[in-house]
């Protein structure tokens, strides 16, 4: 089959386009025919220098929609010809956090795509226990752009950050494939919304999903101007996936009980507090990592009712992969950039 592999990491000189094996399924997995598969910033820290990644020669791509075309022995609730979405992450099913429903924090857990060869090819194979089958009603480009970034905002600000109607959000970098994921679930929630983006483009773009107020982080200080908006009180949660860049403009944002969620560090991952400023205002500070394949499944029947739709900034041929990780290094997309290895989806 053709894919998108790297024989050691770099620059994305790295990725080549080249035939390799097949995929063979064990008696508990499928074999998926990929029709979509998204690109995450994790590809590109994978592709450069993450430690975890294997095996190599690698393939990418942990967001994978396609069409089952072999299922293993042991596997019954998934047949051949079913369209399906893959959840990235594999528990080991067995300790105590994959038992209490929290397979999100298995210290075991493998993620498709980065310890695993992934979608970025025609084929991926994957347990059975991770497909999810869809109905006409979403398309596989649509499916492919919603595990990572919907997943991750749904389990940050829902079962994390516990968002409530009417309260003041902040999704930083709404731009960004979580960022717009956010802004989508947030507004779905019943908050007020506000946004910060790197261009007045975005900005415009955010307004159109629902965005309550857009401001410009090259052109302003956004924490001046959530206070501004707020009559100094601040917001009630902020949605960081940003890092040291805006850590401490984060934390000046938070009003008195607020709460912030975080999921990743794209920009730097240290960040400082002042403690005394954290019980006096009795903050919240929450971690957030991914999320569990219950929640995916709640997260795409919303989008197959029409509750969420994902979006897609463009969708390229798999051989394009090293051009996508340009756009999204530039940060020049607005939403998902997907790869397709077939001309239809």
């Amino acid at each position: 089959m053709k894919a998108v592999v790297f024989h050691a990491q770099g620059g994305v000189d790295k990725l080549r386009y080249e035939e390799v094996p097949d995929p063979v399924i064990s008696a508990s997995e499928i074999l998926v025919k990929v029709y979509a598969c998204a690109v995450n910033h994790l590809d590109i820290r994978a592709r450069r220098d993450r430690p975890e990644v294997q095996p190599f020669p690698h393939i990418l791509g942990s967001d994978i929609a396609g069409e089952v075309v072999e299922i293993g022995a042991e596997v019954h609730k998934v047949a051949v010809g079913d369209s399906v979405v893959l959840s990235p992450c594999i528990p080991c099913g067995e300790c105590v956090d994959c038992l209490n429903g929290d397979e999100n924090l298995c210290d075991s857990q493998i993620l498709l795509g980065f310890q695993t060869n992934g979608g970025y090819a025609q084929y991926v194979t994957a347990p059975a226990e991770n497909a999810i089958i869809l109905s006409s009603r979403l398309s596989c480009r649509e499916a492919a752009a919603m595990p990572m970034t919907y997943l991750t905002a749904w389990h940050m600000l829902v079962t994390r950050a516990g968002i409530r109607p009417g309260d003041d959000v902040l999704i930083l970098s709404a731009g960004s494939g979580v960022g717009s994921a956010g802004l989508q679930i947030a507004k779905l929630c019943g908050a007020r919304v506000f946004v910060t983006a790197s261009t007045d483009e975005k900005l415009e773009r955010a307004r159109q999903m629902g965005a309550d107020f857009a401001i410009n982080y090259n052109a302003a200080d956004f924490s001046e101007i959530i206070r501004e908006e707020t009559a100094d009180r601040g917001v009630d949660v902020v949605f960081e996936h940003v890092g040291t860049e805006t850590w401490d403009k984060s934390i000046a944002c938070l009003a008195n009980k607020g709460r912030l969620v975080s999921c990743g560090v794209t920009a730097g991952n240290m960040g400082t507090i002042d403690i005394r400023k954290m019980y006096q205002k009795e903050l919240t500070l929450l971690g957030s990592a991914l999320g569990t394949t219950s929640e995916l499944r709640t997260v795409m029947r919303l989008a197959e009712q029409g509750d969420l739709s994902p979006i897609i900034d463009r969708v390229l041929p798999l051989h394009q992969a090293a051009e996508a990780h340009r756009i999204m290094e530039a940060r020049k997309n607005f939403g998902k950039i997907c790869l397709s290895p077939v001309d239809k989806l």
